[in-house]
């Protein structure tokens, strides 16, 4: 079966509150920005990069203490898939985005709105452990 291995991150930026950045996907759903390691690439190094290219966003910091790996099968082209995604925990300053073609929109939304605008439960997920990590820290 093939097997596919991403990076991505969940973004931040304190409005005072912080507001977590979703892509608006071309086949409808809300999720976070993401893509594909490549070869000798460090997961994080990806994360960044994918980030850049989706969202034009390029000064991120990284928050220690966060690293989740989401793990699912799905189909393409009649294929099964076996799907391998790392996500971390960063943010930003920078509010200005620049979609890339394969995103139809995005939102940067306070926790509960992020939450209730996610598609899939495995992000809805992510944020509720995000959000946690934030607040057992709230300085960083």
């Amino acid at each position: 079966m093939p097997r596919e291995i991403s990076a991505g991150v969940i973004l931040l930026r304190r409005t005072p509150e912080p507001h977590y950045l979703l892509l608006h996907y071309e086949s409808g759903h809300w999720d976070f920005p993401k893509g594909h390691i490549e070869s000798g690439e460090h997961p994080q190094d990806t994360a960044t990069r994918e980030l850049k290219e989706e969202t034009g966003i390029s000064e991120v910091r990284f928050l220690d203490g966060y690293k989740q790996t989401l793990r699912y099968f799905f189909r393409q082209k009649g294929i099964g898939i076996f799907k391998v995604v790392i996500f971390f925990l960063a943010e930003t300053t920078q509010s200005e985005v620049t979609l890339s073609a394969e995103h139809v929109g995005f939102d940067w939304l306070p926790y509960d709105a992020a939450l209730d605008r996610l598609t899939f439960k495995n992000s809805r997920d992510l944020l509720i452990k995000a959000n946690e990590r934030l607040h057992a820290s709230p300085s960083h």
